[in-house]
């Protein structure tokens, strides 16, 4: 492990063989200051890998997410692994996987990129920070919420730990519900539901609120917070995720609705806090602003990726098409049936 270098500084050339050392850094997303934010290893391949493999690496490196990228002629692909399975959309790992192309190199302060994934082609950009801090924008799926009856039990785990019921309950198509208390409740201090959560809310479960009456939340490139939230998902093997983009390109638009605003700030009051800024696209995308800070950076040896993977052999270039089939994965909004755990996003 080596300490990290200058955000200019230019990545060597992937490794492309074995024996070849592949390049990867950890940012913690979401927050410009160290021992906060939501923790994402980035790890970039010279060549197609194994699932197999991928997860292994993932579960080694024990983050919440690894973000893996692969040149190809239309960009970057991009696939995201928790230590346990792969999902089809991560938001904090997404913005590490920008701010780590940045930082190699392949990708300057302006200029957008698509990362092409299971849930499409994600647009990002680099964007000014404050002082020398790294930020960036990418752009996530908005889903629509819809209203349903809060569950009897969690109803009761929320009088219990917080002294409020809540006030309002979605479903999503993400796969996430959504719970709005009331300001007075003290979410911050509230103790973890993971362990409690039974049924569906295993797969995501997003609690947000208002201020609290009288205080300013924690201040989002530079202005207060409009709202906090925390997020739950032990099915994932996540009992809270520290600060989560998928929730809050989630949950942004009804705060926009709510606010009369095109544009929001969200905090995410965990244990490693973090927030971000998200802006209303006109269109089913919304984009979320955040700063990263790289906290190492390094190189993965672990011999040949590639031995008894059954990957496509990448083309002269040394990268993979879109047209390839790189082991299955296309941009599908969907994991195949066969996908090890729930593939909740994050």
């Amino acid at each position: 492990m080596t300490a990290p270098s200058s955000a200019s500084a230019p990545l060597a050339p992937l490794a492309s063989g074995a024996g070849e050392g592949l390049p990867a850094l950890l940012i913690e997303a979401f927050s410009a200051v160290p021992f906060a934010g939501n923790g994402a290893a980035v790890v970039a391949l010279g060549q197609p890998c194994g699932a197999d493999w991928l997860q292994a690496l993932a579960r080694s490196l024990r983050q919440s997410e690894t973000a893996f990228l692969l040149p190809s002629r239309e960009g970057w692909m991009l696939r995201w692994f928790t230590p346990t399975c792969e999902v089809p959309l991560c938001g904090h790992a997404t913005l590490a996987a920008l701010l780590a192309l940045g930082h190699w190199g392949h990708l300057g302060q302006g200029e957008e990129i698509r990362l092409h994934s299971r849930s499409g082609p994600l647009a990002g950009t680099l964007v000014p920070g404050e002082g020398a801090e790294r930020s960036g924008m990418i752009q996530l799926p908005a889903w629509d919420l819809h209203p349903a009856a809060i569950p009897e039990r969690l109803d009761q785990l929320l009088r219990h730990h917080l002294g409020f019921p809540a006030t309002a309950f979605w479903h999503s198509e993400l796969g996430y519900s959504v719970g709005l208390v009331p300001a007075e409740a003290r979410l911050a201090a509230m103790p973890s539901l993971a362990d409690a959560l039974q049924g569906d809310l295993r797969k995501g479960l997003v609690l947000m609120q208002p201020p609290p009456p009288g205080q300013s939340l924690p201040a989002v490139r530079g202005e207060p917070a409009d709202y906090q939230l925390r997020f739950f998902a032990p099915g994932l093997g996540i009992d809270e995720d520290p600060v989560t983009g998928s929730a809050h390109a989630l949950v942004a638009p009804w705060w926009q609705r709510q606010l009369g605003r095109r544009t929001v700030r969200g905090w995410q009051c965990s244990d490693r806090p973090g927030g971000m800024v998200c802006e209303g696209t006109g269109s089913a995308m919304i984009r979320l602003f955040g700063a990263g800070h790289l906290l190492w950076e390094g190189t993965i040896w672990t011999g040949s990726p590639s031995s008894g993977t059954g990957w496509p052999a990448p083309s002269a270039s040394g990268c993979l098409g879109l047209e390839s089939d790189w082991n299955g994965w296309r941009t599908a909004t969907r994991l195949p049936s066969s996908a090890p755990c729930d593939g909740t996003p994050s």
